[in-house]
């Protein structure tokens, strides 16, 4: 136990994106006495987390950094440096679902969790702690260990225990969900080492969160519990969407249906407002993640369960553009439709799986005019997600022009047709008139 770290003082998380940037900015704010940095090998992303101009919008998060930056939380893409000094280091890269090889469009793609354990591997001098931040499948912790252990086995001074610390943040109240959460989860080995470790992070954690919301587990159990967590909030939206085309169908009002039923305690009220379909960078990729595991594990009936969530997610946004359609006699071809909400929800500039890129594809598909606007996402994400979708199958490889001025949206009649998601994201509803000054994307079909 000599040759281990005995406190942490340095901490270091390779990935500055919507995870390691607001964790690291948390735990700078509440342990001034540790110094924290943040890596990424991106220099531009980097020259943003030091600027006034923040790479990712969330509320609260630039007081945070501002008030901590230079003084305890760094951003550097010095990366050798930053994981030669520190204690324990984050991984919080990007493990998007494979679109290539075993396991194209379910299983999740861990290259860059590999490539980051190789550089720790590389590049450390001496005892670490290495904590999965990135959401992972089952027995990732191992395939980082054996490599690991692999740089240990050539050099004495090394010694690594890994420990899983999946984030459970909600995009939008991040920095409140990071200043009070239900639970930390901390997962690492039974071993006398490994429970040194896990005791290591806990103190951490405890300069802010009350001990009986750090729950410990083994490793496996908490890799798991990520994508259960994740799953069962997905399973609840896609639940009260079905839900929804049943009351569209008899008369009944699902908002009301969702209060009543929500105030059984055993079911709770939350997740249960029906919407365009869930979007983000979790929850399509971890359903689809457990989904795989299943299926490798042979429980094919639990697979088929999971991936029905996606089914109806990916039926509810169908089913909303066909309804858009349907409203305005049948064609779509050459009429203007705006889009208020370009991001999967509202407070964040996260556009990833946003159901508002696949309702335009299918209105791009029947060749309607398209007008958007977000107040956080730039006219330059919108193109590249809509081009994502669309420039393959219907050969649109420009969208028309930006226009910037005094907006006014006067439609020549009302209707019925309406839908808001429960953030904000998408609003289709022609009874309105809207006047503000913006920039904002039009895309015409060819």
């Amino acid at each position: 136990m000599a040759n281990f770290v005995q406190q942490v003082e340095k901490i270091t998380c390779v990935g500055a994106g919507y995870v390691g940037g607001p964790t690291c900015a948390m735990i700078a704010l509440k342990c001034p006495e540790i110094k924290v940095t943040v890596v990424d090998m991106n220099k531009e992303k980097i020259q943003e987390w030091n600027s006034d101009d923040l790479p990712i919008y969330e509320p609260g998060l630039e007081e945070i950094v501002k008030e901590c930056r230079g003084k305890n939380l760094f951003f550097s893409h010095d990366v050798p440096k930053a994981i030669e000094e520190a204690d324990l280091i984050f991984i919080s890269v990007n493990t998007p679902t494979k679109m290539y090889g075993r396991g194209k469009g379910m299983a999740p793609d861990l290259k860059y969790v590999e490539s980051v354990a190789r550089t720790i591997a590389k590049y450390a001098q001496g005892p670490k702690i290495v904590v999965e931040k990135s959401t992972v499948p089952v027995k990732a912790a191992q395939s980082i260990l054996h490599i690991l252990k692999e740089a240990q086995a050539h050099d004495q001074k090394l010694h690594f225990q890994v420990l899983s610390n999946p984030e459970f943040l909600a995009e939008g109240t991040a920095m409140v969900d990071l200043a009070n959460p239900d639970r930390v989860l901390i997962g690492g080995e039974s071993s006398d080492e490994g429970l040194a470790a896990i005791t290591q992070l806990v103190r951490v954690y405890e300069h802010w969160v009350p001990r009986e919301r750090i729950i410990t587990t083994n490793t496996w159990s908490s890799e798991l519990t990520k994508l259960v967590s994740n799953a069962f909030l997905a399973q609840r939206i896609s639940s009260i969407n079905a839900i929804s085309a049943i009351c569209e169908a008899t008369g009944a009002d699902v908002r009301e249906v969702a209060h009543a039923v929500g105030h059984d305690n055993r079911i709770g009220s939350r997740f249960l407002q029906a919407s365009v379909g869930f979007g983000g960078s979790c929850f399509q990729k971890d359903v689809l993640s457990l989904v795989y595991l299943c299926e490798t594990l042979n429980l094919k009936p639990a697979a088929d369960y999971w991936h029905g969530v996606i089914e109806i997610n990916n039926w509810q946004r169908r089913r909303f553009s066909d309804n858009i359609i349907k409203e305005l006699f049948n064609t779509v071809t050459d009429k203007k439709i705006a889009i208020f909400g370009f991001a999967f929800k509202k407070n964040t500039g996260d556009t990833r799986e946003s159901s508002a890129i696949y309702i335009a594809k299918h209105l791009l598909e029947e060749r309607a005019k398209l007008h958007f606007y977000d107040p956080k996402v730039t006219e330059t994400t919108m193109r590249y997600d809509l081009s994502s979708v669309t420039e393959n199958e219907l050969g649109i490889p420009n969208f028309g022009t930006t226009y910037s001025g005094d907006i006014s949206l006067h439609p020549l009649y009302s209707s019925s047709t309406k839908d808001t998601s429960p953030n904000g994201q998408f609003i289709h509803h022609r009874h309105f008139t809207h006047h503000r000054h913006f920039t904002h994307c039009t895309v015409h079909p060819p």
